[in-house]
């Protein structure tokens, strides 16, 4: 594939990537532009890390996924390592996994019995975000040569990019469900006990606060039940507790 014919899939692959209706369907097509538009690419994945701990949020393969949980038992490989942006790279590589690895030797040795050949992993962040790490795979050793890297890096930038704004979306899209809950909750609160649109919210602020539950769900409680909720240590759920 030339340049050309590249930017011209990198493009429509933009325009898909904004129709998508959920993060998830957006990964899934990340993951299977991958496979097409880089060259050598077999397989593709998705994966980020909480504390040491790895979720595959989209793969095109098993071998994949069982890659992504093999790192996290060995706490080693280069996808595991792009994930957390250790050392401040963004691409890390294994271009042949039968050969010994100085980097990740019991990943690389482990690997091949997954049938993994070679493999790179590239960042996908933005300025303000570490959102994982975007990870081709190969059958073979070497199939991955820098013009390979560079179309696989060009992927990973638009998909961030993407992704950034579909969760900033996603959480504005939470927060006014959140407040449409909140409000309808101080509405209960206010016609069944007499209370001012000040008073019903702080009703609702003091027990999540006494009771360590989040805002929204004690107003959630409230909208579908019309009471507070009952404190473990017992009480009536009244706007007075």
């Amino acid at each position: 594939m030339d340049w050309q014919d590249f930017a011209q899939q990198m493009a429509t692959m933009a325009r898909d990537l904004s129709a998508q209706d959920c993060v998830s369907d957006m990964f899934e097509l990340i993951t299977t532009s991958a496979t097409e538009l880089v060259e050598g690419c077999d397989a593709a994945g998705v994966l980020v890390m909480r504390e040491d701990r790895v979720r595959t949020l989209a793969a095109t393969e098993q071998w994949v996924t069982d890659s992504d949980r093999l790192q996290e038992r060995l706490q080693e490989g280069p996808c595991f390592d792009a994930a957390r942006h250790r050392d401040g790279e963004r691409v890390y590589r294994v271009v042949d996994m039968t050969a010994p690895h100085q980097r990740w030797p019991a990943f690389a040795s482990s690997a091949r019995g997954l049938g993994v050949g070679s493999m790179v992993g590239v960042l996908l962040f933005t300025e303000d975000d570490n959102l994982g790490a975007l990870n081709l795979y190969a059958r073979h050793p070497g199939r991955f040569n820098e013009v390979g890297e560079a179309s696989a890096w060009v992927l990973a930038s638009h998909a961030a990019v993407a992704l950034s704004s579909a969760r900033v979306h996603e959480q504005l899209e939470q927060a006014i469900a959140s407040r449409h809950v909140i409000g309808e909750a101080m509405g209960i609160l206010m016609a069944g006990h007499g209370l001012a649109e000040n008073e019903a919210f702080n009703v609702l602020r003091r027990f999540s606060q006494n009771h360590n539950i989040k805002l929204r769900e004690v107003a959630r409680h409230v909208a579908e039940l019309g009471a507070l909720p009952r404190p473990e240590h017992g009480g009536s759920g009244s706007p007075g507790t």
